[in-house]
């Protein structure tokens, strides 16, 4: 039997009545597809191409690792300038450890990620227990491992880096052959393991929200979302076959996304963030520890700029004093472009994910078709503030309702 006429224009109005309240997180979305295909175009199809698509993964992978950690601090209400700065400091200290003291690949990236764990604690302790604003003590942070990068390298710079070091910053995940003579073997597997568990997972998610009658989300929706998401699933994952298979940064990258989505949507650590930003006196009234939070916020900023650091000197075999020089605006941009607030307590590490890519896909298409550094910088900029005046405008719109 099929559904009445009344049935399927009661569902569209629902679905559209839900779109317009989460325009917040749909906007983001579409945002991202638009970007995709007017760059296709302009590009002459050379966006999408597998080669390219794995460089993005690549080239941007520092940036979105960033982009984690910094909406869970810009969540709490707080900011962190000095994650660039950070970056080129532990490229300077693994690759003195690797190569100029000769420790093995695995103990510097121990040691590097400890040394990041310390600068977290030294910022968290100024910021959390010492009362000082985090925009003075990143400020300062920006300046001192700046300088602390070129007390290490002594003006010059270090190459090579061990071959596990450059294959975490832009290696690939080894081979089990090809499908049908083009397509990797294991890149596919994994791609289809990952879309029957979304679909798993997103119906299992549903249901439960359904059996206690907190699911708002119209059908027609969820599946629409459910069918794109997959589909994007498997259109990177026939991309990435189609070239050298799965960046090993691209692994990590999914493992932090996984992780940190998790604790920031299922945690009581994750809550206490949400409830720092979303208002501080009543976070700390309700029996929040908000010292404790802020500090372990940039003990993990640390380690996952440390991280980054990691992967960006071993994508470029090389430490030098400019590394990671304006990684803090592109991280701060991608959060905020994402959908998080500028006054705190709203955002998502998936759209700090999606903001970062606009980014790189920003800085890919224009460096194809040839647009200036100049111009590149003055369009990121145009495109930043208008994300930020879509957030202001979603807030007096629902105000106003």
């Amino acid at each position: 039997m099929s559904a009445s006429p009344v049935t399927t224009k009661s569902s569209l109005s629902s679905a559209a009545n839900y779109l317009t309240s989460q325009l917040r997180q749909v906007g983001i979305f579409v945002a991202l597809i638009v970007i995709v295909i007017i760059f296709q175009i302009l590009t002459g199809g050379i966006l999408l191409q597998p080669d390219n698509v794995s460089n993005l993964v690549v080239q941007n992978s520092y940036v979105l690792i960033l982009a984690i950690g910094m909406v869970m601090i810009i969540i709490a209400g707080h900011i962190d300038l000095s994650v660039g700065s950070i970056v080129g400091f532990i490229g300077a200290i693994a690759g003195t450890m690797a190569e100029r003291w000769g420790w093995p690949w695995w103990a510097a990236i121990i040691a590097s990620l400890a040394v990041g764990a310390i600068v977290g604690v030294w910022q968290g302790y100024w910021v959390a227990y010492f009362g000082i604003p985090a925009f003075i003590v990143t400020l300062a942070g920006m300046l001192i491992f700046r300088g602390l990068t070129q007390v290490v390298l002594g003006s010059t710079q270090i190459t090579p880096f061990p071959d596990p070091i450059r294959a975490l910053g832009g290696g690939f995940l080894p081979g089990l052959g090809f499908l049908f003579g083009q397509l990797e073997t294991l890149t596919v597997v994994i791609g289809i393991l990952i879309a029957v568990v979304m679909v798993v997972q997103a119906l299992r998610q549903r249901a439960v929200r359904r059996r206690y009658n907190l699911e708002s989300e119209p059908f027609i929706w969820f599946l629409v979302k459910l069918i794109f998401t997959v589909g994007l699933v498997l259109v990177i994952a026939y991309l990435l076959a189609s070239n050298n298979g799965i960046p090993i940064v691209l692994v990590v990258l999914g493992v932090l996304v996984v992780a940190y989505s998790a604790m920031m949507s299922r945690s009581v650590f994750g809550r206490h963030i949400y409830a720092m930003g979303g208002n501080l006196n009543a976070a700390t009234l309700s029996g929040v520890k908000t010292k404790r939070v802020t500090f372990l916020l940039f003990v993990n900023m640390g380690v996952l700029a440390s991280l980054a650091g990691l992967v960006f000197a071993g994508r470029l075999n090389l430490a030098n004093p400019t590394n990671g020089n304006g990684f803090e605006l592109d991280a701060i941009a991608a959060a905020f472009i994402g959908g998080a607030a500028v006054t705190g307590g709203i955002g998502t590490v998936t759209g700090a994910i999606i903001g970062g890519l606009i980014i790189g896909i920003l800085n890919n298409g224009m460096s194809i078709i040839g647009v200036g550094t100049d111009y590149q910088q003055f369009i990121k900029g145009i495109v930043l503030l208008g994300a930020v005046a879509f957030d202001v405008y979603n807030k007096r719109r629902t105000g106003s309702r």
